[in-house]
């Protein structure tokens, strides 16, 4: 799955991709960029 990554300022397909409950019930998915390190976050359900 693909997300923005804060760091690097581009999009990046997520390393280690979880699917996620936020504290409202909502869907997400949490991973890690590749290239930095850095943790992504995306919010809508995993596809």
């Amino acid at each position: 799955m693909e997300a923005y990554c804060l760091k690097c300022r581009t999009q990046r397909e997520m390393k280690d991709a979880t699917a996620v409950t936020m504290k409202n019930g909502k869907p997400a998915t949490k991973g890690v960029c590749p290239t930095c390190g850095t943790g992504m976050y995306k919010i809508g359900k995993a596809k």
